[in-house]
């Protein structure tokens, strides 16, 4: 039996991270607000080194629409500007040679509906990842039956352990949607 429970801490585990993962990605997508996280995805070219933004400068938002980048090293204002004009954030950066603005617009009506479609289709492969979880999880329980590990009982139990565990992690994936689409949609 605690062969079968491993599983199901694992796959608890597993799913988790595919939440947390979902949560990420929203977290990147632009609402009306400016927040540091928009920039979390932006890579430098910091002299040949492809290197995360956020290691290269505090980000801050002083203000509801305006996000700041203050560089470590003064030199590196240029690359880091390239890379936030070459990004997808559809921002434009402005500098004053030492501190990089960023003026966050007010989202169009149009821009607002293509983020939502954007956020659900993150969350749909936040769902088939939980699912793929599920299937191989199942696949390791009709192992263990197979090999005579387990009793097609266990079997039946972890099964529904398993599915009302998929079911939960679903639930919070719809409920993390909500509110993000909610917090786009928000004037």
């Amino acid at each position: 039996m605690s062969m079968i429970d491993d599983f199901l801490a694992d796959t608890r585990e597993h799913m988790s991270k595919s939440v947390e993962a979902t949560r990420g990605k929203f977290g990147s997508i632009r609402t009306g607000r400016a927040s540091p996280a928009l920039l979390d995805r932006i890579v430098v070219d910091y002299y040949g080194a492809m290197t995360p933004l956020k290691q290269l400068a505090t980000v801050s938002a002083p203000e509801a629409r305006l996000l700041t980048v203050q560089p470590y090293d003064k030199n590196s204002v240029k690359s880091i500007e390239r890379a936030i004009l070459e990004s997808d954030i559809g921002l434009t950066p402005n500098n004053d040679g030492s501190i990089i603005r960023l003026q966050v617009p007010e989202l169009t009506e149009e821009r607002r509906k293509q983020l939502v479609k954007v956020v659900r289709g993150l969350a749909e492969e936040g769902k088939v990842a939980i699912r793929n979880i599920r299937r191989d999880t199942l696949h390791d329980l009709r192992e263990l039956r197979d090999a005579g590990e387990a009793g097609s009982d266990d079997e039946h139990r972890a099964e529904e352990a398993l599915q009302r565990l998929t079911d939960e992690k679903v639930k919070e994936l719809d409920t993390l949607l909500k509110g993000k689409e909610e917090e786009i949609l928000e004037v």
